[in-house]
């Protein structure tokens, strides 16, 4: 990629920057050693601020910058739904969610389903979280970042893994949340400056130099069709994003089971100093969400017109030829990109990346400890394990996820459309989890046996939606599996409990809701310029 000295100078001050960070923040302090709530929950002392910066920290990945970019690149601005309606789904979950798991004191999602359902669900569940995240989550995540690293820099896929996971590993293993969060608020810096830097100079160039709007304005005569947020069947796309549907269906169950029920998400949230931090923290969050799409997903469209359009192929010299994205290749879309920006924005936006990256994996990896140690060594392994051995084996358990997402990382080559290809086999069981929670939260008639037996049938009905014989959309697969699981609870509870309510129901009350008038505003606010964005691209 050319990297200048300049580039290696800035990329270097950002490595160091993180790690300085990183590790300041995980000492111990004068007389104190770490707790569990410490290493897992962050002392419970984060500010709004933070945790709005950590969770879009965290969501932000090599799945948004490469993948979402890719899929820009291959279907455009559609995708950027799973972005805009995020933002009301974290209201939601601010409003809705967040007063109940804080007020039960959770460190886990698991540990909700134990105290609402029964221990032998949580573990189940905790199981298939801890399986998702090492073998699918941090695997992704390390595969799409080392394929940035190969692709910009030529470094090979197995020591761009390893490189990755070790940096990751340095500060959030031994720091625990605590480090992570702190070094998220650094990392937004850089993934927010470093993914305007690469969309403005995309723009620049295929104005010819006249500047953002008009290159903006170019995108959008040289390829209307990537810029409709409702697909129509006869594009070749709707089976991944399928219309209206998209509004009304599925995209709700995927949003909803990842802001409101993943812990390496809600795990910032539950580590807020109160309630109304937390939810003024969600509010920003959403706030930002609403400017994600114009950092990874226009740079995808325009890189599809500057490949197809020889003229601008022909400016960009023998740079422009080396990588090209295509069909097939969509995920080299926003690598390409970044390998034709000058000396010195290589450095940023390649620090931005390895900022979306390394804050995923450090969150995931923090995650994955949390539920194993809170959920099945303090359950099964060592009952009276003492605080500093819970968090020697949160670290233990975090090292030992990294080496086998590690290794799973580079079988997961010759994926197209990575952002998609996760969306769909996650949504092969979160439609099922996300029925037995909504049922839990707002149905007291719920039973431990519906959940149970719900959680297991939602996936054989998840695959049996997906036979090529149906033809359903992925998205309306996950609404319907959804919807079929909620009918399967709702019958074997009443079967059950003959439509009386559950002993471990959850007795909502009106003031449980009551949020703050800086939330409210901020939620109107973002309701309000979705509907315009999409008003706009509709």
């Amino acid at each position: 990629m050319n990297f200048s000295t300049l580039d290696f100078i800035i990329f270097a001050a950002y490595c160091a920057v993180i790690l300085g960070v990183g590790l300041f923040v995980s000492r111990d302090k004068k007389g104190h050693e770490k707790n569990a709530e410490d290493y897992f929950l962050a002392g419970k002392s984060l500010p709004w601020w933070a945790i709005g910066a950590s969770l879009i920290a965290a969501n932000i990945s090599a799945e948004q910058f490469i993948g979402m970019s890719g899929s820009g690149f291959a279907l455009g601005l559609a995708i950027a739904s799973y972005e805009w309606m995020a933002a009301i789904t974290l209201i939601i979950v601010g409003k809705y969610f967040l007063p109940i798991f804080i007020e039960k004191g959770l460190y886990t999602i698991p540990e909700f389903v134990e105290k609402r359902f029964s221990t032998n669900l949580k573990t189940i569940l905790a199981v298939f979280w801890i399986a998702l995240y090492v073998f699918v989550n941090l695997s992704s995540v390390l595969y799409l970042g080392s394929l940035a690293l190969e692709t910009i820099m030529g470094i090979p896929m197995m020591y761009g893994v390893i490189g990755l996971g070790l940096f990751a590993a340095a500060y959030s293993l031994y720091g625990g949340l605590s480090a992570v969060a702190w070094t998220d608020v650094i990392q937004v810096v850089f993934l927010v400056l470093g993914g305007l830097v690469t969309t403005y100079l995309a723009l620049d160039v295929v104005s010819d130099g006249a500047g953002v709007m008009a290159g903006f304005s170019h995108l959008m005569s040289a390829a209307p069709d990537s810029f409709h947020m409702i697909l129509d069947k006869s594009n070749p796309e709707f089976k991944n994003l399928p219309g209206i549907w998209v509004l009304v269906g599925g995209m709700w169950v995927a949003n909803i089971y990842y802001w409101g029920f993943n812990q390496y998400i809600i795990q910032r949230t539950l580590a807020a100093k109160s309630l109304e931090e937390s939810q003024k923290g969600i509010a920003l969050a959403a706030g930002l969400k609403l400017i994600i799409p114009f950092i990874v997903v226009i740079p995808g469209i325009a890189a599809y017109v500057m490949v197809n359009d020889p003229e601008i192929l022909a400016r960009l010299g023998e740079a422009g030829q080396m990588n090209l994205p295509g069909a097939g290749a969509s995920d080299k879309a926003y690598p390409w990109l970044l390998q034709l920006l000058p000396a010195g924005l290589k450095g940023v936006a390649f620090a931005a990346l390895a900022a979306a990256v390394v804050s995923s994996l450090a969150s995931m990896l923090n995650s994955t400890s949390t539920i194993f140690t809170m959920d099945i060594y303090k359950q099964y392994i060592n009952k009276n394990a003492s605080e500093k051995q819970l968090v020697s084996t949160g670290r233990l358990t975090a090292g030992a996820a990294l080496v086998v997402a590690c290794i799973m990382a580079p079988l997961l080559g010759g994926i197209d459309q990575a952002f998609q290809f996760i969306q769909e086999y996650t949504g092969i069981v979160s439609p099922g989890i996300l029925a037995v929670f909504l049922l839990g939260l707002f149905w007291k008639k719920t039973t431990n046996k519906a959940a149970i037996w719900g959680a297991i049938l939602s996936v054989p009905m998840a695959i049996a939606l997906k036979s090529p014989a149906l033809g359903i959309p992925f998205m309306n697969q996950m609404g319907l599996t959804a919807l079929g699981t909620m009918i399967v609870i709702a019958i074997v509870s009443h079967r059950e409990n003959k439509g009386q309510d559950d002993e471990k129901g959850i007795d909502l009350h009106k003031g449980l809701f009551n949020t703050s008038p800086v939330f409210n505003i901020a939620a109107f606010a973002i309701c309000i310029i979705t509907a315009a964005l999409y008003a706009m691209f509709w």
